[in-house]
């Protein structure tokens, strides 16, 4: 219940710009012109003979464009689960295996690697080899919500492409659809010959459309939706929510005990002579456990202190709320920001955000796995 309290809370007071609607539906956040985006590329998917649809790994389910899901489900698709790095690779390794039982292709990649793309582009071809025989020319559709990776993904793509054609032809393909025949010059990236396969560049920004305030907020969290919209404290506030739900803080004994024994050192510190130093004699001093003095450390031992010696009910939402307000003075201390700074809370947030998302805390994936038969 501790953590449903948080999301409640969210929807009680009407996150930002997001207008959270009580009565549930979909939150319609974002202007016309983004609008008038999303039909541009439901346009573009009628032309395409395959999608690559990207999601965010920590979010696989979460960061899915839910009203293009229909139109998607319906084509050739790969979801490729990006920023596999920063997501739990057991939990990830569940995800694979759930989206294989619903017989759709996945694959986790980093798009940020030459060999993670490639691999991806292997199985574009392979899943394209049953429609070579009836088309010369085959497009793959890339899509995506904001900072899932798709730039990075495309331009990935487009480098790889580069290599293997360092000629790059336009193409044209008649529109698939209401309008036969009409033709259109359509911007993209040459990745096979026999038959030409382009991978298109996706038009516009593809807003993700949020039908609950915890998708929402997992959508903040991963950066999908920007941090104004929602406002950090809160982001942080779920975050905190979710790992002392989890207890993944209480994993981090072992900073705790690195950062005991550090205390230990600098009281009992002694006066050393430099005479009486040996090249082959170590003294512990500062500099050699300075390593341990960044601010990843401090900040995971103040979270294992504050829950290990938390007396409260994890699942009480009262006594989550005050053991998250604990949290934020650890990690203001931990973070060194000043007490009487009047953007205390907000500095807090926004580094401890930046530590999330760069996965310096440690990999995590945010949605659960729904239960389904393994396939055998």
């Amino acid at each position: 219940m501790g953590i449903k309290g948080i999301v409640k809370k969210a929807m009680e007071v009407g996150v930002g710009e997001m207008g959270f609607n009580k009565e549930g539906g979909v939150i319609n956040w974002f202007p016309g012109h983004m609008a008038a985006a999303t039909r541009a590329i439901r346009n573009r998917l009628k032309l395409s003979d395959l999608v690559i649809e990207v999601r965010d790994a920590r979010i696989p389910f979460s960061s899915a464009h839910q009203d293009l899901q229909p139109q998607l489900s319906a084509k050739r698709r790969i979801i490729a689960l990006n920023k596999k790095d920063l997501a739990n690779s057991n939990v990830l390794n569940k995800w694979v295996c759930y989206f294989d039982s619903c017989k759709q292709d996945c694959l986790p990649i980093n798009a940020h690697s030459r060999s993670s793309v490639r691999k991806l582009l292997e199985l574009v071809e392979f899943k394209l080899k049953e429609v070579i025989s009836r088309e010369p020319t085959l497009l793959v559709m890339v899509v995506g919500v904001p900072n899932v990776g798709k730039s990075a993904l495309i331009n990935s793509i487009h480098q790889i492409a580069s290599t293997c054609f360092p000629v790059q032809e336009k193409m044209k393909r008649a529109t698939v659809g209401p309008l036969p025949g009409v033709t259109q010059d359509i911007a993209g990236y040459k990745i096979a010959h026999q038959p030409s396969i382009y991978v298109l560049d996706t038009p516009g920004v593809l807003v993700p459309s949020i039908p609950n305030i915890e998708t929402g907020l997992k959508l903040a969290l991963a950066g999908s939706v920007k941090d104004s919209v929602v406002g950090e404290d809160r982001i942080v506030q779920y975050l905190l929510a979710v790992l002392n739900t989890r207890g993944s803080p209480l994993h981090w004994k072992r900073v705790a005990n690195q950062m005991e024994e550090i205390t230990q050192i600098s009281q009992d510190k002694p006066n050393y002579n430099p005479k009486d130093l040996r090249p082959n004699r170590r003294v512990l001093n500062a500099s050699d456990v300075l390593y341990v003095k960044d601010v990843v450390t401090e900040v995971q031992h103040a979270l294992y202190v504050t829950l290990s010696e938390f007396s409260g009910n994890i699942e009480d939402e009262n006594d989550l709320e005050c053991l998250i307000e604990h949290q934020f003075e650890a990690l203001r201390k931990a973070l060194k920001i000043p007490h009487k700074s009047s953007e205390a809370r907000l500095m807090v947030s926004k580094k401890f955000l930046t530590l999330f998302r760069a996965g310096k805390l440690g990999t995590f994936v945010l949605d659960d796995v729904p239960e389904f038969n393994p396939v055998p």
